[in-house]
């Protein structure tokens, strides 16, 4: 597969970090965001699908620890594109702070499988650069939404290396922690207006995001036909950022990840809260027993492992985290094939039993014994939960 760097900008938007108090109003500005996308691509005689990606350093390490990491990866850089098959596109958005390359584990085995991939680096909230929370709650749908649309737009130049690879009129988003957050009200569950985001923004320049808006409801994408939010934040208490009315406003298909101790985003009251209130979405809750909040990135890279502030970022206390990118690779292929592609083999991988036993309720595509810690949840749209 082919990666390629993109630089977008979204002109004219609110910058709320430079909110007046004494007017009562921020001014805009035009925000910058920088994109990786992973694609299908012809790889000719003789090269390799080798690329190293470098990040600055999360967390606080010691003064003697690097300040940056590199990720070994499987794709060739700037790599022909595919000819003659348009692929459908999927979104991916990191938590605070995070990276573009922060689930390269995922990204590229999507693209391998015939996505074409667009992670965002979300400006004030990148490893190294985050600035104040309030610029991650109002801007990460819309950044999200604005790529959606960016990238819709780009490949219909007949000058751009999207036009006959990008599919636009299938999308779907991944969204880990805030990048779920952000998910969540992509897909269509707008934020209570007694939630603890719209009451962080001043303003009210966070009305227009808030269920039951007209000009939430206009923003709504026809092409964005799956979600999948893993550990997202902001329904727990005491943000709770969405009440029935936003959740139910989720009417696409929906795959929920999560561990049952996240000690960030919650798990009842969270998480679970978020899939069961989401009605109206043919949905699924995958959950990894005993896990806390770090089921969505990539394993820790050496570099990490001296600080255990940086390595917090990436590893689970009990669960291996490379177990965890192979049942993440596992289950959201099998639901994008499914919702994207329409390859319906793929609802046996995804309509397993609650929990898988020995004989005959064995989880397709897991060996034996090898579902172990695992739950899988299933509701129909319009089906409450139980």
């Amino acid at each position: 597969m082919g990666v390629r760097t993109l630089d977008l900008v979204n002109p004219g938007q609110v910058d709320i970090l430079h909110f007046d108090k004494d007017a009562g109003k921020a001014p805009l500005y035009d925000r910058p965001l920088k994109i990786e996308i992973w694609y299908p691509a012809v790889i000719a005689a003789g090269q390799e699908e080798r690329v190293t990606y470098e990040s600055a350093m999360p967390g606080t390490p010691a003064s003697d620890a690097p300040k940056t990491f590199r990720i070994p990866g499987k794709a060739l850089r700037d790599a022909p594109k595919v000819g003659g098959q348009r692929f459908p596109l999927v979104i991916v958005s990191h938590g605070y702070p995070g990276s573009r390359t922060f689930l390269t584990y995922l990204t590229e085995n999507l693209a391998s499988k015939g996505y074409v991939v667009a992670a965002i680096d979300h400006t004030d909230s990148v490893f190294g650069a985050q600035a104040a929370f309030t610029s991650t709650l109002l801007n990460r749908a819309a950044d999200q939404w604005f790529t959606i649309d960016a990238l819709s737009a780009r490949s219909l130049g007949a000058g751009d290396f999207l036009n006959g690879l990008l599919d636009a009129s299938r999308v779907a988003i991944v969204g880990y922690s805030m990048g779920g957050y952000g998910a969540l009200a992509s897909a269509g569950a707008g934020y209570s207006q007694q939630g603890g985001s719209a009451r962080a923004i001043p303003g009210g320049y966070f009305d227009a995001w808030t269920a039951g808006n007209a000009k939430f409801e206009a923003r709504r994408r026809d092409n964005l036909k799956a979600m999948v939010a893993i550990a997202p934040w902001g329904a727990q208490p005491p943000n709770s950022n969405w009440d029935a009315e936003g959740l139910a406003g989720i009417r696409i298909p929906s795959l929920f990840i999560v561990g049952d101790r996240d000690d960030i985003s919650g798990y009842e009251q969270g998480v679970r809260k978020a899939f069961e209130g989401a009605v109206n979405s043919e949905r699924r809750l995958l959950v990894y027993e005993n896990a806390r909040h770090n089921v969505g990135g990539n394993p820790p890279p050496p570099e990490a492992m001296g600080s255990f502030t940086a390595r917090a970022f990436f590893d689970e206390p009990v669960w291996r985290k490379d177990r965890i990118a192979a049942i993440n690779q596992h289950f959201v292929t099998a639901f994008l094939d499914l919702y994207l592609k329409g390859d319906d083999t793929r609802r046996a991988y995804l309509d397993v039993p609650v929990k898988s036993t020995e004989g005959s309720t064995v989880w397709k595509g897991f060996q034996r014994r090898w579902a172990l810690g695992l739950q899988m949840y299933r509701y129909a749209a319009g089906q409450p939960a139980k």
